[in-house]
């Protein structure tokens, strides 16, 4: 039963912490200490409960002294000077994408606007044990006795954090909440077209393709940029390092459709890990462009550590 409850487990944790380095590990502790005293608990019905408690408990501890993860947008002003970026911030100020088959298996019934980037920034800016209620409630669809058994708390405790939790999301005001409003199926052939101009690295085509106040980000920099002219502008400062890359389709945070960019390492046509992009699209055009550039991804994502460039190949077209 422990390893069933992984993925779920995943979901639960990822939208905790806003991070799916942090998530597995927390997992991975969830379950060893679940093992460990496993046969302390002798009903099944009990079982599933006590290990979310655990799950709840190693969460809390790790949060009680971070502070809050976040997209670029959410710090910031939009860069008013393009230029090469510069600026970072460690891994653990950011929130970080997860691949869409570590999370919420199919027999949990969960929204996925409930693992979009933009919800799991929102959740971000509850307190901890707020966070934690209003995940159990409003996205597992616990009932409020259920939740109150895993998390250690009264009834009427967890039915007042949850009301607090949704009040704290209905006063948020993060610039990220924009990007709910997306279209909720892809357009395959706007995906198709951007994976084109991109790998051509034809910033005409790239342009043609972004709503005029289309914008883009690259944690684990600062700056992001918005606009036509400026996202012109990102692109061709940064056009050495990405011309010859090669995108890879993935998926991510709630069947989202996501690219894993490889670039050139060197004469012999490697092509090493660099980022995952995942597009918001509305309206049959690029919103927003999120560069998630950590190499770590690829591993989380199940890609290949290396590309030759000269080989013909197709994963996920």
């Amino acid at each position: 039963m422990l390893e069933e409850l992984r993925s779920e487990l995943t979901g639960y944790c990822y939208r905790m912490m806003g991070s799916i380095f942090e998530a597995e590990d927390a997992v991975q502790d969830t379950l060893l200490r679940a093992w460990q005293s496993w046969d302390k608990i002798r009903q099944d019905s009990s079982r599933k409960s006590w290990v979310y408690r655990i799950a709840t408990n190693i969460c809390l501890d790790r949060l009680r002294n971070a502070k809050r993860r976040a997209l670029p947008m959410d710090l910031s002003e939009p860069a008013a000077i393009i230029k090469e970026p510069s600026d970072s911030l460690p891994r653990d100020s950011w929130i970080w994408p997860a691949p869409d088959n570590a999370i919420d298996p199919a027999n949990i019934v969960v929204s996925r606007e409930t693992v979009r980037l933009s919800f799991i920034a929102i959740l971000q800016i509850l307190p901890p044990r707020q966070r934690a209620v209003l995940i159990l409630l409003d996205v597992f669809r616990w009932s409020a006795n259920e939740a109150a058994h895993a998390m250690g708390m009264t009834t009427a405790a967890v039915n007042s954090a949850v009301q607090r939790a949704r009040s704290g999301i209905a006063r948020s005001n993060l610039r990220s909440e924009e990007l709910q409003g997306g279209d909720a199926q892809a357009d395959q052939q706007l995906l198709a077209s951007y994976m084109e101009a991109f790998e051509r690295y034809d910033i005409d085509a790239l342009l043609a393709l972004f709503h005029e106040n289309g914008s883009l980000s690259m944690p684990p920099f600062t700056m992001w940029v918005r606009g036509s002219s400026n996202l012109s502008s990102f692109y061709t400062i940064t056009r050495s390092h990405c011309l010859g890359s090669r995108l890879l389709p993935v998926r991510a945070n709630g069947d989202c459709p996501a690219f894993a960019q490889y670039v050139p390492a060197g004469p012999e046509g490697r092509l090493v890990p660099w980022s995952i992009h995942i597009p918001e699209l509305e309206l049959g055009k690029i919103a927003h462009i999120h560069h998630f550039i950590d190499p770590e991804l690829f591993v989380r994502f199940g890609l290949p550590a290396d590309l030759d460039a000269r080989q013909n190949f197709s994963i996920g077209r």
